[in-house]
């Protein structure tokens, strides 16, 4: 067996070993896609993705145990919870508008300065109301859903949201 390989040790060589061929037939596989569309969109991918992903759980989770603490009650928490979703209407108006008030409802910055305010102010229902705003959004975030393009109503700063979406 030792003969076998220092016989092959003396063959010269041709040049370099040619790349093996791939078929361009092929379909591309869901990791390409992914990339692809989030340079086509400048949507996050991969890593950052699931980081961005993961801060919207905790989000989720931190404003979820400040609602528990400091809360109007989960009735009020259920009749609000899905209030941001009605800024969906604006789509009926074209998708510029449309994604201009998802993003207006679906960021940080209302949920944010309504919690300051509430905080600022002693006002109880303010607290409240921007808890209930941080826990919509860090739901949305943790499952993917982020803030719109108007270029399509599926394109998401998150990716592509859709069968596509390998989460």
């Amino acid at each position: 067996m030792a003969e076998s390989f220092s016989a092959l040790a003396h063959v010269p060589r041709r040049g370099p070993v040619p790349a093996p061929r791939v078929s361009s037939v092929s379909s591309a596989s869901w990791v390409s896609r992914l990339k692809s569309s989030a340079t086509e969109t400048n949507a996050a991918a991969g890593g950052v993705r699931t980081i961005l992903r993961l801060e919207g759980a905790v989000v989720l989770a931190a404003s979820l145990a400040a609602y528990a603490q400091f809360g109007a009650g989960w009735g009020v928490f259920a009749l609000w919870l899905l209030v941001p979703d009605l800024a969906f209407l604006g789509y009926l108006a074209g998708p510029r508008v449309g994604a201009a008030l998802y993003n207006a409802a679906h960021s940080y910055l209302g949920a944010v300065a309504l919690l300051a305010i509430g905080v600022l102010a002693a006002m109880p229902w303010a607290v409240a109301g921007g808890l209930i705003w941080s826990v919509h959004i860090g739901l949305d975030r943790m499952l993917g859903y982020g803030l719109k393009y108007a270029s399509g109503f599926n394109l998401t700063h998150l990716g592509r949201i859709g069968r596509a979406d390998p989460w």
